[in-house]
């Protein structure tokens, strides 16, 4: 009694063959998607995430300096 049948061994290795086609068509996709990807973002006038912090940072020292100035100004015009 036979239990291999090439019928089903030819279909099994086209199936493997065509999986890992299919997974190399991914993987080049992925590529080409995450290539014209980055040169989009580099094309854009974006900032890093750092510098985003550090002008945030310098934004709200500007904020507490500005109503430091706020109430001291309002401290001189009573007393004047």
């Amino acid at each position: 009694m036979q239990t291999k049948s090439p019928v089903f061994d030819g279909v099994a290795k086209l199936i493997a063959e065509a999986a890992g086609t299919a997974d190399g068509v991914r993987r080049e996709a992925e590529t080409a998607l995450a290539s014209q990807l980055q040169r989009f973002l580099a094309d854009q006038d974006l900032v890093t995430r750092e510098e985003f912090e550090t002008v945030q940072e310098m934004a709200e020292r500007l904020r507490e300096e500005v109503e430091a100035l706020k109430a001291e100004v309002s401290e001189l015009k009573k007393s004047c």
